[in-house]
């Protein structure tokens, strides 16, 4: 009896995928997406999107790798330690789906990424551990209308939850006074950050870091399908409590006084970076479209100077926020120093020729100008082509 032949189609690293009615691995691999923090959580974020064919991830973390990352870690090895999170994650993610562009950014979300760079991505994932990078996130999700999914995690419980601009519930909504109770004390009374007050480190384990990390990135294959009416949550989080295997839904209430809720219209995109345009060049275009009255204002305080009774002055030029409360002291007598800050710019300053990055400004930022109740918006577009396009 001869065998009979079957013409079987070549099967391709997506095929199983597309067995799925629904699935279109096109939508994912056009996908640009934000992952924030890569530890327990983040590692796992990164394997799935990887291994679903996410065309493009950038990856925000500003730690290094420590040895107790390795246990809960699926990107990390021994050899690894020392190295920064984001760029090792990166060389992995590429390493496990070469078709995968990763892109690392070995810094801060709340310093060091713009805000145009999340308006330029489908969706972001957090992996986080602290309430003010949340906080963050979520204010520059709600200025670009850019849809994002928080997940944490302690011993064997963790929720992931989907925040979805303008409509639903924010991450701030969600907040209460103990909340901010936390945030606060992290802060000196001067706003000054505190390196002795570092928040706890969270006890947790790589399998519930796994189930909570598959729970948001199955949300995000629904919102990356958004014309497939799967049902994505919206302003709802999943809450697993993996000693009993109870899971519920939630559904968070919508603060409509909440000030979170802030969506930037009409955003202009320019040319510019931040480490080649000047101060000056940014107002001498913000006075041309509004009037020469026009200002640039930020939504955080920059520490330009610092003078003490004895004459010394210490130049910073960079956010408050990155400020510790030691480096605020004379290097001479000890004594603290009194601050100069601002968050206005009129186009006068002694420094105005400096590089918007030598101020403090964060590559991809939107930049506000504002002109009594007129605002406009200029987008910092060079550093976001050079990083993603």
């Amino acid at each position: 009896m001869k065998p009979i032949n079957i013409d079987i189609e070549e099967e391709d690293r997506y095929a199983r995928f597309r067995l799925i009615p629904w699935w279109d691995q096109e939508k994912l691999k056009k996908a640009v997406v934000m992952v924030v923090g890569a530890g327990a959580i983040g590692n796992e974020i990164l394997k799935n999107l990887a291994l679903l064919g996410v065309g493009t991830i950038l990856i925000v973390d500003m730690d290094t790798i420590e040895n107790s990352n390795l246990s809960r870690a699926v990107l990390y090895r021994e050899e690894d330690e020392g190295s920064y999170k984001a760029q090792t994650a990166a060389r992995q993610v590429r390493e496990l789906n070469p078709d995968v562009k990763a892109i690392p950014i070995n810094g801060s979300v709340i310093t060091d990424v713009g805000t145009g760079f999340f308006r330029h991505v489908d969706l972001v994932l957090g992996g986080l551990d602290n309430r003010e990078a949340r906080l963050v996130i979520n204010q520059k999700c709600w200025h670009t209308s850019t849809p994002w999914i928080d997940g944490a995690i302690e011993v064997f419980q963790g929720f992931a939850r989907v925040f979805v601009p303008p409509g639903s519930a924010c991450y701030e909504c969600t907040m209460n006074e103990i909340d901010y109770k936390l945030l606060n004390f992290r802060k000196s009374c001067s706003l000054l950050s505190r390196k002795d007050l570092l928040e706890g480190k969270v006890p947790t384990t790589p399998t519930t870091a796994s189930v909570i990390a598959g729970l948001q990135v199955q949300e995000a294959v629904k919102l990356l399908h958004g014309d497939r009416n799967l049902h994505p949550l919206c302003g709802q989080g999943i809450v697993f409590n993996g000693l009993t295997h109870d899971t519920y839904q939630v559904n968070y209430t919508r603060n409509n006084n909440c000030l979170s809720h802030d969506t930037w219209e009409n955003i202009v995109e320019m040319n510019w970076s931040s480490k080649e345009t000047s101060l000056k060049e940014v107002l001498v275009e913000i006075k041309k479209r509004l009037s020469p009255k026009a200002v640039l204002e930020t939504s955080v305080e920059i520490l330009l100077n610092g003078t003490c009774v004895c004459g010394h002055v210490q130049h910073y030029y960079r956010p408050l926020i990155t400020v510790a409360e030691d480096e605020v002291l004379c290097p001479g007598c000890g004594n603290e120093l009194d601050l100069q800050l601002t968050h206005r710019f009129e186009g006068d300053e002694p420094f105005v020729e400096k590089k918007l990055a030598d101020i403090g400004f964060a590559p991809g930022e939107i930049l506000v100008g504002c002109e009594g109740s007129r605002v406009i918006y200029l987008e910092l577009t060079g550093d976001i082509i050079q990083m993603i396009k």
